[in-house]
């Protein structure tokens, strides 16, 4: 089993109201892949609700393997849903463990 862990920072100067809307977006796009992507066998994406922190989200998912996590990567339903907040990411963070 790996959990694959991603935090996002958005861009500092957005919209407080825009921000919030994309983040809501992502987070329902994203926990919708399950129906779409068979292999996900979980996933969730917190919204940070610390101001005093860096990063506005956390999404963390677990899958069989690294392949599976490597098809997720580039499945189209993915793609899609992370092309929501793409224009508005700063930064992206990554790790990947087995369980």
């Amino acid at each position: 089993m790996v959990k694959h862990v991603v935090l996002f920072q958005l861009k500092a100067d957005m919209d407080a109201a825009l921000k919030e809307d994309i983040m809501l977006q992502f987070k329902q796009a994203i926990e919708a892949l399950p129906a779409k992507i068979r292999f996900i066998r979980h996933i969730e994406v917190g919204i940070n609700r610390n101001p005093s922190e860096t990063f506005d989200l956390a999404l963390v998912s677990e899958f069989d393997s690294m392949e599976a996590v490597m098809a997720y990567s580039i499945h189209p339903e993915h793609l899609a849903a992370a092309s929501i907040i793409g224009p508005y990411k700063a930064a992206r963070s990554c790790v990947d463990y087995e369980l």
